[in-house]
């Protein structure tokens, strides 16, 4: 990871001995770093992450499955209605982020939003205790038909899952940044720890998710839907107090600029703006260069148009404040900065647009196919998904203490390779997979044709499950290498101030990677819809054309790679960056 790193045979910089520069206790006083941070509190952070994605998956993993069986939607409907929390989720983020860094602060922002998740998934276990009534269509068979749910019940249900999506907003993007923050980034031991954070939290949270998913997949599927939302929510409960427990040994950011980080970046861009012909004061720029460095180690040499905003500081337009003056330095900055992510931000949301399909369409595609093990035992399709965290948790460590270090050894750096090298591998593989469930489609299909049961959706076809492995596992091997990546780089280049803001970033490409899939559906369901045609999603599946659709995402998605590194080849890190 491209940390802030002071080098390993330097002094220390004065005043950051045994005491941590801008960080305090619990009761705001400096901390000492032999008793506080490190890993004695980031494990504390850590298990409150995976408690958390214990219940986000127990809901999200099998939530198609809910929406097409008790709530009758169509396979379209659902996929769209799940696409679009999940965008929800992911985009939330930003609000939480915002709410942390020009309000409440990260920790105060986590109590909050634990509180709302309980209550959210609270409602949405009342919200599965009445379920629509089930009425018998024979009483000699086991047909059955249901009763379609009431307004007032879609609604509930719909109002308690976005109260989760609200309270996941606030708490995903605060719990990482302020699990990062236990760790000095100018100490060398503490360094390292904290390149190695972002792999064992990517670790921890997915063997939590793995368990969640195998084991509440199968309770949704088999036992009941009110269980299967209500263990969440006590998981969450307990994942709150394992917070308040580490609350004794966090390091807390000392109090800083809590003005509102849009409006610090829109000023900057405002004042630029304003003075686009206005020729800049260099003697003034220049009696602030020292002001500017020590402010900010995030600066970039690229938009210097931005600079213009320091003209109005120079021209004395708003006053003699040297708080002001110093502060517009910090915004201008601050814009250059978020202005400098947008390129990689863009050109990795068809990434989040091939990951929606591991719990959306693979998932309807398990339905059909042999799921048995044992002649009174099936899978939960849903439970697949587990195949992608059990290959993170098996090559995380492998990249963490195989990978990295041989490739520490050739390229000098402390991640072994760049950031944006990782970004961009885990983009190739999430390729690579969508044109192995590419193929497996055509597979299933053309079973489904000699099977002669193309006309049967109800059907069991005779072809394992297992056939959708490879794809699930290459999913794993890509978020390992690109979600990993895309965590660090959202953290590591922005400013202490914003990096709460910056994960929200990183999220919320996988939100609007939901929204763009959400699109996509609706575009090509209306444009392959013909009279006596099956369109690309139809309910029955074996009509359907899943594989046509993974074919235009793996062709999207190739020409966003070789835009991204295009972007990556010129992309300048920040200067405290040890890449």
């Amino acid at each position: 990871m491209a940390v802030c790193c002071a080098p390993t045979n330097e002094t220390p910089l004065l005043g950051r001995g045994d005491t941590v520069e801008g960080m305090v206790d619990y009761k705001g006083r400096r901390v000492i770093r032999s008793k506080s941070g490190g890993w004695r509190s980031a494990i504390f952070i850590i298990g409150v992450e995976m408690a958390e994605r214990c219940s986000y998956y127990g809901i999200s993993s099998n939530l198609i499955s809910y929406l097409t069986g008790p709530l009758g939607q169509s396979t379209a409907t659902a996929a769209a209605n799940k696409n679009a929390w999940s965008g929800a989720v992911s985009m939330l983020p930003l609000l939480g982020g915002f709410v942390a860094d020009a309000y409440l602060g990260r920790f105060r922002t986590i109590l909050v939003s634990s509180l709302l998740y309980i209550l959210g998934l609270g409602l949405l276990t009342v919200s599965a205790i009445h379920p629509s009534p089930s009425l018998p269509y024979c009483q000699n068979t086991r047909n059955h038909i249901s009763l379609p749910p009431s307004q007032f019940q879609v609604f509930f249900f719909f109002a308690s899952l976005y109260l989760v999506a609200l309270a996941q907003g606030g708490h995903k993007p605060c719990v990482q940044a302020f699990g990062a923050d236990q760790f000095d980034g100018w100490n060398p031991r503490e360094c390292r720890s904290k390149s190695s954070f972002f792999n064992w939290w990517f670790f921890g949270i997915c063997s939590s998710s793995f368990i969640s998913i195998v084991i509440l997949s199968y309770i949704q599927d088999n036992l009941n839907w009110v269980l299967g939302f209500g263990i969440p929510c006590i998981s969450i409960a307990a994942a709150l107090v394992v917070f308040l427990l580490g609350m004794k040994t966090y390091r807390y950011s000392a109090e800083e600029d809590r003005s509102n980080p849009f409006s610090r970046i829109y000023q900057a861009l405002v004042a630029a703006a304003r003075n686009w012909h206005t020729p800049p004061s260099t003697a003034a720029v220049a009696k602030d260069e020292e002001a500017r460095e020590e402010l900010s180690q995030h600066g970039t040499h690229q938009f210097k148009f931005l600079d213009k905003a320091l003209t109005t500081v120079s021209n004395d337009q708003l006053g003699s404040d040297e708080n002001w003056k110093i502060g517009s330095i910090s915004r201008v900055e601050e814009a250059k900065v978020v202005l400098n992510l947008v390129p990689t931000w863009a050109t990795c949301l068809m990434y989040g647009v091939v990951s929606v399909q591991s719990s959306t369409f693979f998932t309807k595609q398990g339905y059909t196919m042999d799921r048995s093990i044992t002649s009174g035992f099936e899978i939960p399709p849903a439970s697949l998904q587990s195949i992608i965290f059990l290959s993170i948790v098996i090559f995380i460590p492998i990249y963490d203490r195989v990978i990295v270090p041989i490739a520490r050894a050739y390229t000098r750096k402390p991640s072994g390779i760049t950031i944006l090298q990782r970004i961009g591998t885990g983009m190739f593989l999430s390729i690579i997979s969508m044109v192995v469930a590419a193929v497996v489609e055509k597979v299933r299909l053309r079973v489904a044709r000699e099977s002669g049961l193309i006309d049967m959706p109800q059907a069991t076809l005779p072809m394992k499950v297992w056939w959708l492995i490879p794809q699930y596992f290459l999913f794993g091997v890509a978020d390992a290498f690109a979600m990993v990546g895309l965590q660090e780089f959202f953290y590591d280049q922005v400013p202490k101030g914003l990096r709460s803001m910056g994960l929200s970033l990183y999220l919320s490409i996988f939100g609007m990677g939901n929204f763009l899939s959400s699109f996509l559906i609706f575009v090509i369901e209306k444009a392959t819809s013909r009279e006596g045609q099956e369109n690309w999603f139809a309910n029955n599946l074996n009509q359907a054309h899943l594989d046509w659709y993974y074919c235009l995402l793996t062709g999207l998605s190739a020409v966003e790679l070789a835009l991204y590194l295009y972007f990556a080849k010129s992309y300048i890190y920040n200067r405290g960056s040890s890449i």
